[in-house]
This record gives C-alpha cells, structure tokens and sequence, in this order.
C-alpha cells in the first residue's frame, strides 16, 4: 500500500505523460528515459499536460502499486523546480501539499530542532 512517509524518496517526472499509460508504459518511462532502476522502493511521480491528473508509481517488493487521483475542479500546482534535466526529487510534504491543493508557493515552513543523525 502505497504509503506517504519521510523514509521514500519521490522523483518527479518533468514531462507531461500520457494518463492511459499504466503500470508496464510507466515503467517504460522510468526505466528508459530516466535510466533509472524501478525496483528500489522509490515513488515516481507523472502528471498530465492539463495538471489535473496524478499518478505516483512504487515498486513494493512483490509488485506494482499505482495511486491515481483525477481533480474534478482545479489544477495541480507543479513545484518551481522543473526547469532542468529529466526529473526533480521532492520531499514528502510537497507532495502532500501538491495532493491537498495547498500553494506551494505560499507554504512557510517554521524552523525545527532536527536530532542530529535523525535525517
């Protein structure tokens, strides 16, 4: 089951894909344009031209998962990060602020005590 936590790392794809794709087309484009191995546990992120689709794929050890989300009003804000290359890392509370709706943009993160070893 898909899971959104601080110990995955989410890549997001800087194309517009195709939401017809799949699990094996999705793949396809992790594997071939990304170059990058699918089976480590890592979430990949594609969004649709119109930024009103989702998916999020992970490899769990025994198979696929795929998280789909279509908008029925609105748009998904796209992080400002995608100018360059094939994909962006994100953190997890991007994504959940890009899931909620919530304007990144706007987003203010208060500063924390963070333990030491505890990243």
């Amino acid at each position: 089951m898909l899971q959104i936590n601080h110990a995955s790392r989410y890549l997001l794809y800087h194309k517009w894909t195709d939401m017809r794709k799949s699990f094996d087309g999705l793949c396809g484009l992790v594997t071939n344009e990304l170059n990058m191995a699918i089976k480590l546990g890592d979430i990949f992120i594609f969004f649709n031209k119109r930024q009103t689709h989702v998916k999020l794929l992970q490899w769990e050890g025994d198979g696929f998962s795929l998280y789909y989300k279509r908008l029925e009003s609105g748009t998904f804000e796209m992080p400002g990060l995608m100018q360059e290359g094939t994909h962006s890392v994100i953190s997890s509370r991007q994504l959940v602020l890009i899931l909620q709706g919530i304007s990144l943009k706007k987003a203010h993160y208060r500063k924390r005590y963070i333990a030491a070893g505890s990243l």
